[in-house]
């Protein structure tokens, strides 16, 4: 019998990335954000999610990638980490697909920077190379930066 494992899709520029659908709460259209002074610069800003204050983070920036163009309008890829959703933007979001646990291997020499701890690995598609993201390092580090904005600006 073989582990499979499930992946939301994604795409940044030519690159097709993967979360596990587990972390996964929903996928959104483009929604407005509210910049946060002094928010660490992969912080896109805040977003309301019916009712619910949810910061957006630029998976773009925060792999150290080029920006979108100014006219192109990111996804929401809305992520559930410790009871708190989180958005992840991205370019375009693609299927749920469900991989052979046996497929995944560390991540490829080629990655570099600071998207290098940010993949937990690979797995090799016909024609094409699924990136997955640990969704834990993407998020956390930015929520920790957040919470110490709110409180240096706190009156």
């Amino acid at each position: 019998m073989t582990t499979t494992t499930q992946l939301c899709t994604f795409r940044l520029d030519a690159l097709l990335f993967g979360v596990d659908v587990a972390w996964v709460r929903e996928v959104l259209r483009w929604r407005p954000v509210t910049r946060v002074p002094l928010a660490p610069p992969e912080v896109e800003g805040l977003m309301n999610l019916r009712g619910q204050i949810v910061p957006a983070i630029d998976v773009r920036r925060r792999l150290g990638m080029p920006p979108r163009a100014v006219a192109d309008r990111p996804l929401n890829v809305v992520v559930q980490v410790d009871d708190d959703p989180v958005s992840l933007l991205v370019d375009e979001v693609g299927d749920v697909l469900e991989i052979e646990a046996a497929a995944f291997e560390r991540p490829p020499e080629t990655v570099v920077g600071p998207a290098r701890t940010l993949i937990r690995g690979a797995y090799k598609l016909p024609g094409r190379l699924l990136l997955d993201l640990d969704v834990e390092k993407i998020v956390r580090p930015v929520s920790r930066d957040l919470v110490q904005v709110a409180e240096e600006v706190r009156p």
